[in-house]
């Protein structure tokens, strides 16, 4: 495949998260699939490719896994029926995005493996660096490999490690010494719930309660969907087994270094959600204030580019005093699955997903908030907008710091030549969007946004990369 060819068919400049993972066990033996597709739903905005759902009955027999997977959104894959043939109570769920070239329904997850031992079903959300060199070395050891994604590298690594180790939770450790980069997991063997969290925590994971059950999900939300109280984090390097007996830890694989994606809180997470303690919207609202204070500027109103950039205006008006307006409408039902506009229509794509309320910014000068600038074309369209509205000036300012570098564990920045602040300047990019100025959050101020917290991942910003990145760029071939 070709790399640079593989970003091309994007339409737009937004980026994606991968995956978002969702498992429970009721040790009541209810049957916990609704309860799952209602904890994927609020995931949703975590991948909107494919999902699917596995379940067991832990007092059936052992290793009897149903399963239901397909592409398309939660509510577009899942019937009444389907929900109603996938009888169990334990289970785990997947919602995934994947670049370009690799949405198919071989790759959709949960994972089933059916071996020796028994099944396992595995959800991932991240990426591995080390995916090709362990790959290699499993096929020449007899693996097949049915998915091109590094998920299976995992769920293959489990297994094997399962011959030789006492218990499903002590495989899922062995293995994730060998494991290099991200990924936050949730296992279901016949008998057991696991979770496992990367010793740097790239992404988020927790635990949650509700009743006899006891769940794991990428977010908060997910656990506020399903009415189950927040019970805490997975940490770092944690693995969580859960059985018929409770909740039992092993973080003997925790480290110092941590390394959370700090764009979890500037885009990808739901504001309504929690990460490791931190709350998602007064990160944003954060963001917001500082760019207030580092990019101040004379205008009428504060906008913000739905929804991400809803919060960080929110933020901004209440730093600079000036008023904060709703310039936007957008199309909720415009999913990733809608048909994109041809090539020479291109421009229509982000007016399908957002229109300008001329009356608000006709005659005024407008402050608009954004999360990122990617490759510039949205941001140039979305700008122009405002001006064919009546918009007299556009100052933009962003919620992030400028993108100069690809990601490798788990969201999809794209290689460095695709990126607009890789080759160009502020001044550059300003007049290339054709905003009246611009301005980027600080890097000095991103730990600002969790509370001080040193423990964070910018390499997307700084080229510090906590792990040492492939040689090859293999984002294409092994997708998350």
């Amino acid at each position: 495949m070709d790399k640079s060819a593989q970003f091309d068919t994007w339409d737009s400049d937004e980026l994606h998260e991968e995956c978002g993972v969702f498992g429970i066990y009721d040790f009541d033996g209810n049957d916990i699939a609704s309860t799952i597709y209602y904890g994927l739903f609020a995931l949703q905005h975590r991948g909107q490719e494919s999902c699917g759902i596995a379940v067991s009955d832990t007092n059936g027999p052992k290793g009897s896994v149903k399963s239901y997977k397909g592409l398309g959104l939660v509510n577009e894959v899942f019937t009444p029926e389907s929900l109603e043939s996938l009888q169990g109570n334990i289970g785990v769920g997947h919602v995934r995005y994947s670049t370009a070239g690799a949405s198919n329904r071989e790759n959709t997850q949960p994972l089933v493996l059916n071996y020796v031992k028994g099944t396992l079903a595995l959800a991932h959300n991240g990426n591995l660096v080390n995916a090709v060199e362990l790959k290699d070395k499993l096929s020449y050891t007899g693996a097949i490999f049915q998915t091109t994604i590094d998920s299976e590298v995992i769920a293959y690594l489990i297994a094997r490690e399962r011959l030789q180790t006492r218990s499903v939770e002590e495989a899922v450790k062995n293995a994730m010494i060998k494991l290099k980069g991200a990924y936050s997991l949730v296992i279901m063997s016949p008998r057991k719930l696991i979770g496992a969290r990367d010793p740097f925590g790239f992404h988020p994971l927790c635990i949650g309660k509700r009743g006899n059950s006891y769940i794991l999900a990428s977010e908060s939300t997910a656990l506020d969907t399903i009415g189950a109280e927040f019970v805490r984090d997975v940490e770092p390097g944690e693995v969580v087994m859960i059985n018929k007996d409770g909740i039992h830890s092993d973080m003997s694989l925790a480290q110092p270094t941590k390394a959370k994606c700090i764009f979890e809180y500037i885009y990808f997470a739901r504001p309504d959600s929690y990460l490791d303690n931190v709350s998602v919207y007064n990160s944003r609202i954060m963001a917001g204030r500082i760019l207030a204070q580092t990019h101040p500027v004379e205008a009428d109103i504060v906008v913000g580019v739905p929804d991400s950039g809803n919060a960080a205006a929110y933020g901004y008006s209440l730093e600079s005093g000036i008023q904060l307006a709703t310039a936007f409408v957008k199309n909720s039902y415009v999913g990733r699955t809608f048909i994109k506009p041809k090539q020479s229509m291109r421009e229509s794509s982000v007016r399908v997903k957002l229109n300008v309320i001329k009356d608000v910014v006709r005659g005024k000068r407008v402050i608009m908030i954004d999360d990122s600038i990617v490759r510039g074309t949205t941001s140039e369209r979305i700008v122009r907008m405002l001006k064919n509205a009546g918009a007299s000036e556009v100052h933009v300012r962003i919620s992030s710091p400028p993108f100069l570098y690809p990601c490798y564990f788990g969201v999809d920045v794209p290689s460095d030549d695709q990126l607009i602040a890789h080759n160009n300047t502020v001044e550059n990019i300003c007049d290339m969007i054709g905003a009246d100025s611009l301005g980027y959050l600080g890097v000095d101020r991103l730990s600002e946004l969790i509370e001080g917290d040193k423990g964070y991942c910018d390499a997307c910003f700084t080229g510090n990369y906590p792990i040492e990145p492939p040689t090859e760029d293999i984002r294409g071939e092994y997708d998350r």
